[in-house]
């Protein structure tokens, strides 16, 4: 990218919480920054009214349906408006875009990401599921096209960071935090019972919904622990998980001399995504510092596998890799969306998730087409399966 112009920023998923966030730490970025394009869903009078606080190029509304049923005359003049797959992949692609922030949650954001690496766009990835379902596809292709994945979730970015104070052969293992969700100490009988308020009320981030109840499953966590293993080239055995509920320590990186290097920061997604866009540079920006003039404790626990079973399938697919992360993933997001629908219980998620996922047929080595097929197919066995 060229350091003396301002890097052009497309956001995939603007009007989520990380899509939210880029566009503070681009309007706070002093020029630095600016937006070039912005995509939505079905929220298109937020991406409206975004697009009247940023002046982008374009908009994409990416569901056809909902883009000709809304009422487009709130859109600025000049801004131009692109449909679908198609015009994320004309966004993503086009010469004056440097940087793709991509926050689509979920499968749905592989597209939009492979894209802009097949165009040899640097990536600011939000979307862990790009890596749980094509990690070693993604990071080839970033590689073949000289271009770079920069991680935008808070554990990865912290690892990203400490990776720098030593050379990658020297790493022995790298440790994720995590919150331990609103049922850290629950047992497996009130876990049980479970309601969707209850697993939506997160103690320290706010999120979406999808990535909320991930958080209370601690599946973030497993699938963050295959995200990392793609990531930084690493085995499953060098990723290890501890729960932190302050969320201050983001994680931390131990070498082979027992030094461990962390990053520490309060709870804020601008700060991460804040790197990734001004990587390899460091800018004053519009988050909180930590205040070290006030007494405060960092608490560190191992996390109950029993009670969050989810963990042992995180390794399990990082150790398997192939088609397993594509499964795990589109299971976990079909039963995410039966249990937010009442549907299926808080306890039924991560079963279900293992029962599709030792029911695939599994390949070392498969193609993309053939992940997306898997992932089609994952999502109808969850929406059949039931607890035995």
């Amino acid at each position: 990218m060229n350091s003396s112009r301002a890097r052009s920023i497309a956001v995939l998923g603007a009007t989520g919480s990380i899509g939210r966030s880029t566009l503070d730490v681009v309007q706070a970025s002093r020029g630095r920054l600016k937006i070039a394009g912005l995509t939505a869903n079905s929220r298109l009078e937020q991406l409206c009214a975004q697009a009247a606080s940023v002046g982008p190029r374009w908009v994409v509304a990416t569901d056809p349906g909902a883009s000709a049923a809304f009422d487009w005359s709130g859109l600025p003049r000049g801004v131009e408006l692109l449909v679908g797959q198609a015009g994320i992949e004309r966004l993503v692609t086009h010469p004056e875009v440097d940087v793709v922030v991509a926050a689509i949650v979920g499968s749905i954001g592989l597209r939009g990401t492979w894209a802009a690496l097949e165009a040899g766009k640097t990536v600011a990835l939000a979307n862990k599921e790009t890596l749980v379902m094509a990690g070693p596809l993604v990071m080839r292709l970033a590689a073949d096209r000289q271009t770079r994945v920069l991680p935008v979730d808070s554990e990865h970015s912290a690892v990203f960071q400490a990776l720098q104070a030593g050379r990658r052969q020297d790493v022995r293992r790298i440790i994720l935090t995590a919150s331990g969700g609103p049922f850290r100490g629950y047992s497996r009988e009130q876990m049980a019972g479970v309601t969707v308020e209850q697993a939506l009320a997160h103690p320290t981030w706010d999120m979406g919904r999808k990535i909320t109840v991930d958080s209370a499953t601690m599946m973030n966590k497993a699938l963050e622990i295959v995200e990392a293993r793609w990531l930084f080239d690493l085995s499953a055995e060098q990723i290890e998980v501890v729960v932190h509920p302050q969320s201050i320590v983001h994680s931390m990186v131990e070498f082979n001399d027992g030094s461990v290097m962390a990053q520490l920061s309060p709870p804020d997604m601008r700060l991460p995504i804040q790197y990734a866009l001004s990587y390899p540079d460091r800018w004053s920006g519009p988050t909180p510092r930590l205040d070290i003039h006030t007494k405060w404790n960092l608490e560190f626990e191992p996390p109950d596998h029993e009670r969050f079973p989810a963990l042992a399938l995180g390794y399990e697919v990082a150790r398997s890799g192939g088609t397993a992360g594509a499964v795990l993933n589109a299971a976990n997001e079909a039963a995410v969306a039966r249990f937010l629908n009442g549907q299926l219980a808080f306890a039924d998620i991560v079963p279900a998730c293992r029962s599709v996922l030792q029911n695939h047929s599994f390949d070392l080595s498969p193609r993309l087409e053939q992940l997306i097929e898997l992932d089609a197919w994952a999502r109808r066995e969850v929406a059949r399966w039931s607890c035995t």
